[in-house]
């Protein structure tokens, strides 16, 4: 943001060891699960090299192995999972092709819509939209966002929806200069990062993930509770899963789509869609991102 120091908090917090090597992975671009080559025997030709952003929920490899084998078995290709730190990495990777597919977040989604195809969108209590949050101390005594002039503020990612746009853009609304109206500005780099900077009284107040908080709150109670919701946003299209267009009507893309669909059907599937509290995967049409696009717009020549 111009004319404000913008710094990273992750590693102000210490990890326990999966976590730390889950993070070494994110920090050096390592794909998970070794080299992310053979999962199983007799897999078709073409490795799906499938990224994935700060949107996912936690590192935990647990969690990342088991997507990893889910997808390698349903779709009969072998799978790479690739992590990177920042939304704009995987994003970059994706467009130039380097990736076949990831799970991005909504609006690096609508920025490179001409080059992206929907692969599956995730639903969350069986709908395939999320809402962004407007977090404070849980102890804090204000009602509105007008209060927040003059704030530490963390966000997430700059080229998250949930996590930055949607604050840029209600500050644009309400004729408060996105660039002056917090005294300082932060990104954490993560939607838990946003809540144990807050929580911390690191930051004063914060834009998050609803989906993240709302499943933080159920897995690290203590933690979250020391945050309270100041603002839910309008409903807004889930984080997707996307592919490279260039890829998107190949048999292993097609393959990808179906697996995210039929996740639930499996014992395997529905595994992992319990470590990320979701209901499923759906395919629904782009106008679940018409909102995204209209903040997209609307802050042209402000971001």
């Amino acid at each position: 943001m111009r004319g404000q120091r913008v710094s990273s908090v992750g590693d102000r917090y210490r990890l326990g060891r999966r976590q730390l090597l889950a993070a070494l992975c994110v920090s050096f671009g390592m794909t998970v699960g070794g080299t992310g080559a053979v999962v199983a025997s007799g897999k078709k030709a073409g490795t799906i090299r499938f990224g994935l952003t700060p949107v996912f929920l936690t590192n935990d490899l647990e969690l990342l192995g088991g997507l990893r084998h889910y997808l390698a078995k349903a779709t009969g290709h072998d799978v790479e999972l690739v992590t990177r730190r920042t939304y704009q990495e995987v994003t970059s990777l994706l467009v130039t092709g380097e990736l076949d597919a990831a799970w991005i977040c909504g609006y690096p989604f609508v920025k490179f819509r001409d080059a992206l195809d929907l692969v599956a969108v995730p639903d969350w209590n069986g709908s395939p939209y999320y809402r962004s949050y407007l977090i404070v101390g849980s102890d804090r005594a204000v009602e509105s966002i007008e209060e927040l002039g003059g704030d530490i503020h963390a966000y997430s990612d700059p080229d998250s929806n949930s996590g930055y746009l949607v604050t840029q853009a209600l500050l644009h609304e309400l004729d408060l200069s996105p660039n002056r109206f917090f005294r300082d500005a932060m990104f954490t780099y993560g939607h838990r990062n946003v809540i144990r900077a807050v929580a911390s009284r690191l930051a004063q107040s914060g834009s998050v993930d609803g989906y993240v908080w709302e499943v933080m709150r159920e897995i690290e109670p203590e933690l979250v509770n020391r945050t309270r919701i100041l603002r839910r946003s309008e409903w807004l299209g889930f984080p997707p899963v996307a592919a490279n267009r260039r890829v998107a009507q190949t048999e292993k893309m097609q393959s990808l789509s179906q697996a995210f669909l039929a996740m639930s059907e499996s014992e395997e599937g529905r595994d992992v869609l319990r470590m990320l509290r979701l209901t499923g995967f759906s395919l629904p049409e782009d106008e679940i991102y018409r909102s995204i696009a209209e903040k997209v717009e609307a802050l042209k020549g402000v971001l």
